[in-house]
């Protein structure tokens, strides 16, 4: 369905991911619509040409004529406006999401959805540490991975439609998962690494520390700038598995501080060695 640019997307949360997407599917000539709170986001779009059209209210007529949807929303705001407003949508709509999350909203949205619309879920795994749509730029998807998580209830057309929409935003990697699979890796990937920025950024308040830093503990703090409310509802949908990979990390933590407690250079000679031999796998290519 993607490949034809006579077919309409809409948008619907106009932030720095849903205006990342606009800026990239713009480039092909699709139209783009967006709805979002905000109608200083529709302005600068609009004056961007990122979009064609959007609203800050339930436009009936845009809603209707959007042959693809992609909601670009919290998780918790994704599930209320699918049981609220998915009457809005026209019959044969293909829907897909950018959530952090699957298991919690995969099962309960295409259980709800009216049989004539899908909903085919996946995950950009890509970001920057500023929002709003203003800072939005499809370079970021480029060298990413985009993740599907089809699920038995997802046709092969809806599935191949989404992985082509990762192609065409520019990702370099597109696969699929499960969303018990994809929560699992991203409890470790992406929400683990959170946790340890901050817990690094707040574990020692001494004032004046930003003066000496180095790029090491930039780096490693990079991700600490973060969104609160989104990924505090993130951790809590994950609870389980995020658990699971916080007790690994403090078990080999604690291995390395009794290597060191113990004065044990080979056994951290041989972690160092190891962790520099997987580092290299994760390099972008």
């Amino acid at each position: 369905m993607i490949v034809n640019v006579s077919k309409k997307i809409l948008i619907v949360g106009l932030g720095l991911l849903g205006g990342s997407y606009a800026k990239a599917l713009k480039r092909f000539g699709f139209h783009i619509s967006a709805i979002t709170k905000e109608q200083s986001s529709i302005d600068y779009a609009i004056k961007e040409k990122m979009i064609d059209e959007g609203s800050t209210t339930l436009d009936e007529r845009i809603i209707g004529e959007a042959d693809l949807v992609i909601f670009a929303l919290y998780p918790h705001v994704f599930v209320e406006w699918i049981k609220e407003n998915q009457h809005l949508l026209k019959s044969g709509a293909l829907i897909t999401d950018v959530t952090g999350v699957k298991r919690n909203i995969v099962y309960e949205i295409q259980d709800i959805l009216r049989p004539d619309a899908e909903f085919i879920p996946a995950h950009p795994m890509a970001g920057r540490e500023v929002s709003g749509v203003e800072n939005s730029t499809e370079k970021m998807f480029i060298g990413a991975n985009y993740i599907v998580t089809p699920t038995e209830k997802n046709t092969p057309e809806a599935i191949n439609t989404c992985m082509e929409l990762g192609r065409l935003l520019g990702f370099s990697n597109v696969t699929t998962l499960s969303p018990e699979e994809h929560d699992e890796m991203i409890g470790f990937l992406s929400q683990l690494t959170h946790c340890i920025a901050i817990t690094l950024m707040t574990c020692n308040d001494k004032e004046d520390m930003e003066k000496f830093t180095g790029d090491s503990f930039r780096d490693l703090t990079r991700i600490a700038r973060i969104n609160d409310l989104m990924w505090s509802e993130l951790f809590v949908a994950n609870k389980d598995v995020l658990i699971e990979q916080m007790d690994m990390f403090i078990n080999k933590f604690g291995e390395l501080k009794s290597m060191l407690e113990t004065d044990d250079i080979d056994g951290m000679r041989e972690m160092m060695r190891h962790s520099s031999k997987r580092r290299e796998l994760f390099d972008k290519k």
